[in-house]
């Protein structure tokens, strides 16, 4: 049976999520399709190609809640909270997007479905796409440390190494250096208070500054 576009883009998400973008090439893929590698160019010019293509598959994993059926700022909040689920997901996807133009039909669907929602509230024009752009910013960088630990598992994984010996040999080089400052060692100890979900805290601080523009 021959294969198809979406195959190979579905075989790719699964490549990118256990291996990252360094993981990921024609020969690697073919295997995990059993196919030649050769036959992967018919419908994908290359891997910088096939890299975008599994990245905006990825977008359309979002689900899109409607401002009129839960107001904007829930509805703002849920597509903040879906886009950070699938970056943490899909760790690779922040490397990718620093060096592919990351572009196609599920991303300008996400893109768009946000600025309605923005609009519904009265952001307009201009303002709209900066909002749309200050809250995906803050999902990004949210996600960045769930991402780089996947990262660096998956880059374990590639050199053959012991996956969890190497996180925690990460993890003791971390706490050793965090020692050795004071406000970091405090956080350390074990009655130190839980600080809470971090990424609510500041979704919710930045949702009300931007709503604060408003009024």
């Amino acid at each position: 049976m021959s294969l198809t576009k979406e195959q190979i883009v579905l075989a790719a998400v699964e490549v990118l999520d256990a291996e990252g973008v360094a993981g990921l090439n024609m020969r690697r893929l073919g295997g995990q399709l059993d196919s030649a590698a050769t036959a992967m160019y018919y419908h994908v010019k290359g891997k910088d190609r096939l890299v975008e293509l599994a990245a905006d598959h990825v977008f359309g994993e979002i689900e899109l809640p409607g401002p009129a059926a839960t107001g904007w700022r829930e509805a703002a909040a849920g597509l903040a909270r879906g886009a950070h689920r699938m970056i943490v997901r899909h760790f690779w996807l922040i490397p990718a997007m620093s060096t592919h133009v990351i572009y196609g039909p599920n991303k300008a669907r996400y893109d768009d479905h946000c600025l309605a929602v923005h609009e519904s509230a009265g952001f307009a024009g201009a303002d709209a796409d900066r909002v749309a752009a200050s809250i995906l910013m803050f999902v990004i960088g949210a996600a960045q440390g769930e991402a780089a630990e996947s990262a660096l598992r998956a880059k374990v994984r590639r050199a053959g190494a012991d996956e969890e010996k190497r996180m925690d040999e990460a993890m003791a080089e971390m706490v050793e250096t965090a020692r050795r400052f004071p406000r970091l060692r405090a956080r350390l100890e074990p009655d130190y208070p839980d600080g809470g979900d971090a990424f609510e805290f500041g979704l919710s601080s930045l949702l009300d500054g931007l709503f604060a523009r408003l009024t």
